[in-house]
């Protein structure tokens, strides 16, 4: 591509925090949204589709299979292994991280963090014998993070793509 056509052209001037927003937001790979949400302009776009692809090949060369996994989360998973109250509530707490939230009728809901809730729950619905073993899935999704300080550039981010294997 011809850099004439390039969206959006390089900066000169940015505030940033930390050295890597500065290099990334002038080099126009990203742009800041808000403290922990970012926007991949297209040059940043490009390099995480070509990391992505190196990924994918060696996940499949191991035998994983690829698959993609609700972002909106039942409050019901969550409550099963404990996960839904906070760390003074339970153990395992997850609240302070999570983002939650009730719909229309009532129903509790969350954002993914994480999808170990969704997977145990796909596993135990389809594997019946230890014949149906060993089974690799993977997936690459966007995470949301209650962050405490979603002010480290981009590390730390509210929301972010992550990819997962179980």
């Amino acid at each position: 591509m011809r850099y004439s056509k390039l969206f959006p052209k390089t900066g000169k001037e940015v505030k940033a925090e930390s050295l890597n927003h500065q290099l990334l937001v002038r080099a126009g790979f990203m742009d800041q949204l808000m403290a922990g949400s970012w926007t991949l302009l297209p040059l940043g776009w490009r390099v995480i589709t070509k990391i992505n692809r190196i990924i994918r090949e060696e996940m499949n060369a191991i035998d994983s299979q690829e698959m993609l996994m609700p972002l909106l989360h039942p409050r019901a998973i969550w409550g099963e292994t404990g996960r839904w109250g906070s760390a003074q509530e339970t153990p395992l707490g997850a609240k302070e991280v999570m983002y939650q939230f009730k719909d229309m009728h009532g129903k509790e809901f969350a954002l993914s963090f994480t999808h170990e809730e969704i997977v145990m729950d796909l596993l135990r619905k389809n594997i019946f014998s230890y014949k149906d073993l060993p089974v690799s899935v993977y997936h690459f999704s966007t995470k949301f993070r209650n962050e405490l300080r979603a002010k480290s550039g981009i590390l730390r981010g509210r929301e972010f793509l992550m990819k997962d294997a179980y």
